[in-house]
């Protein structure tokens, strides 16, 4: 009775591990089918090639970049490419300035936006706008006409800072008049909407610089405590603004999503949520406060990022819980590549695409090569360490490492086709390395059994109490190494990561191979008259285990060699036959 219970529960496991299998084989094969996957794992930078981009700092003139800032600067990038579902990335510096961005394979052009935007995020009051196709009409009207042959471009004599707010039109510029000037500021701004701030020179930028012209003027390196110049992100309006009021910094969390109607259902548009810090709060309620009682232009509060205005709303009421969101003609995958911009935090400072360039996988195939050899020794190795020392039994060990091969193979698939994956030269390395943790724990269990067969047991009794020994010592084993590579995964950074990732992902396979396939195979076997009679060539034979290596450097006393002539081990070695022979003893009496 019990032996048909056992049997059933072995089956079962073994059923288990088919459904893992089964259920991984699906997962791969729809993702081949449907996202163009394949059944091979991706592999990274070393083995594949990919992309490599240099990014040279952009910094005002006059300033200097700081160790801190370029620190700072390779995290982002990093935490950015991370996002992105981009693994074995690789971001370093290059000769104190530049940044080196290595990206295995074809990234496509949502990452590289990601890398190259700085996500300089800004929130300035607007003071003037107009659209810049009716600005620059004007511009060009009024320096084509012949009152402007003088040189002289000279405000309007009769304006002020509160009537001039409008540009002038191309029929007033083509009439001969100048285009409405502005005066010189009378008083200090007492806040960002205050239109004090806008001189003569600044609104004549604003009048006559194209879009391209502020870009390069460095819009997105502008000093945030003087007012600025700048353009939509389409070109399609032109803004001064003042000083930056709150800043991308005070963000501490942002994510995309669909925007809510009216009457709450969810619409097709996308935006982005911002929830600010204590600080950015405090500031965001006090300036919506501001642009509620203002009107015109001045109550829109604009969205600077990389010196141009994704988003100048008009402020409805004040907002004083800090969750603004940020709407506008952004995509599912634009606002979400924002999202993680702004989340991981801006760039201390601008940067530009140096250059770009193919990277080759020739050094790194040569040593993948050099490595699977290392690989295929080492698993022969095992193999014949396994069949000398436990001969007929080694078809567990042998079945046992396939049966995890397959399965870490299955896993590592998956992974990269949900999760970006990428096998690199040092994941490689974590899946070699698991060959002999794999081992170790076939070892453990066999000889807890043989430990056990020596004391007398059967051998259905010695592998049931042999494993109930063993599964604590290799939990524990195995959960030492996961811990191990969770700490190193966490803490390292580029390839070193990889060969966490795939040491960790053979741990969890190691103890789900031990439990599914190597226990519950050992059960069956145990059935059949071959190892059940203990046959020499079975290696789980009693009489032969008195004596046989151990491992550990220690050797077992052979209970067949008399006391006298075994020194002062004759005491334990007489015990250990006194205990087998009444065991044995008792087993005769129990079968009569």
């Amino acid at each position: 009775m019990a032996t048909s219970s056992t049997s059933s529960r072995a089956i079962r496991a073994l059923v288990w591990l088919l459904v893992l299998f089964a259920a991984f084989g699906a997962l791969i094969t729809s993702g081949a089918l449907w996202s163009g996957g394949s059944w091979a794992p991706k592999l990274a930078l070393d083995l594949e090639g990919g992309t490599q981009i240099i990014l040279a700092p952009q910094i005002a003139e006059g300033t200097q970049l700081t160790t801190e800032e370029l620190t700072q600067a390779v995290g982002i990038i990093r935490q950015r490419v991370d996002a992105t579902g981009v693994s074995e990335a690789e971001v370093s510096t290059q000769g104190g300035s530049n940044i080196v961005v290595s990206i295995p394979g074809t990234p496509d052009q949502a990452t590289l936006d990601r890398i190259r935007s700085s996500a300089k995020l800004e929130f300035r009051a607007v003071l003037i706008t107009a659209a810049t196709a009716e600005l620059d009409a004007a511009a060009k009207s009024y320096d084509a006409s012949p009152s402007s042959s003088g040189g002289s471009k000279k405000p309007s004599g009769g304006k002020t800072a509160e009537n001039a707010t409008i540009p002038a039109t191309a029929e007033e510029a083509a009439s001969g008049r100048p285009p409405i000037g502005w005066p010189s500021p009378t008083e200090t701004p007492v806040d960002g909407s205050d239109l004090n701030w806008i001189t003569p020179e600044l609104y004549q930028t604003y009048l006559h610089n194209s879009c391209d012209e502020l870009d390069a003027a460095g819009a997105n390196i502008a000093d945030p405590t003087q007012p600025l110049v700048v353009c939509s992100d389409d070109q399609v309006a032109k803004y001064i603004l003042g000083p930056v009021e709150v800043d991308g910094a005070m963000v501490s969390n942002a994510q995309g999503g669909t925007l809510s109607g009216a009457n709450g259902a969810t619409t097709n548009e996308w935006a982005v949520y911002l929830t600010f810090n204590a600080e950015g709060t405090t500031a965001f309620a006090d300036v919506t406060s501001r642009l509620t009682t203002l009107q015109g232009a001045r109550n829109q509060f604009a969205i600077v990022l990389d010196g141009k205005v994704i988003s100048a709303p008009r402020t409805m009421a004040a907002i004083p819980d800090g969750k603004p969101q940020i709407s506008g003609s952004f995509t599912e995958t634009s606002a979400k590549a924002l999202a993680d911009q702004l989340k991981f935090g801006a760039l201390p400072i601008g940067f530009e695409v140096q250059s770009s360039d193919t990277v080759t996988p020739t050094l790194g195939v040569a040593q993948l090569e050099s490595g699977l050899i290392a690989g295929a020794i080492g698993m022969l190795l095992v193999i014949i360490y396994s069949v000398v020392q436990y001969r007929a039994l080694s078809i567990v060990t042998i079945s046992s490492l396939l049966v995890a091969f397959g399965f870490t193979y299955l896993v590592i698939t998956y992974l990269s086709q949900a999760n970006g994956y990428r096998l690199s030269l040092a994941g490689v390395a974590g899946l070699i390395v698991s060959i002999g943790i794999t081992a170790d724990s076939f070892i453990v269990y066999f000889e807890r059994i043989r430990d056990e067969l020596r004391e007398g047991r059967s051998l259905t009794s010695a592998i049931e109490t042999g494993w109930s020994r063993a599964q604590r010592t290799i939990i524990v084993s195995d959960v030492v190494n996961l811990l191990a590579a969770v700490i190193l995964f966490a803490l390292a950074v580029g390839n070193v990561r990889g060969f966490a990732f795939t040491l960790g992902v053979t741990t969890i396979v190691d103890l789900v191979v031990v439990m599914l396939f190597t226990h519950p195979l050992l059960q069956l076997l145990s059935r059949m008259r071959f190892f059940a009679s203990g046959h020499p060539a079975s290696g789980l034979n009693p009489k032969a285990l008195g004596a046989v290596y151990r491992g550990r450097a220690k050797f077992v006393v052979d209970e067949r060699v008399p006391a006298a002539k075994r020194g002062k081990s004759s005491k334990e070695a007489h015990k250990r036959q006194t205990i087998a022979e009444r065991r044995a003893a008792e087993a005769n009496g129990g079968d009569q």
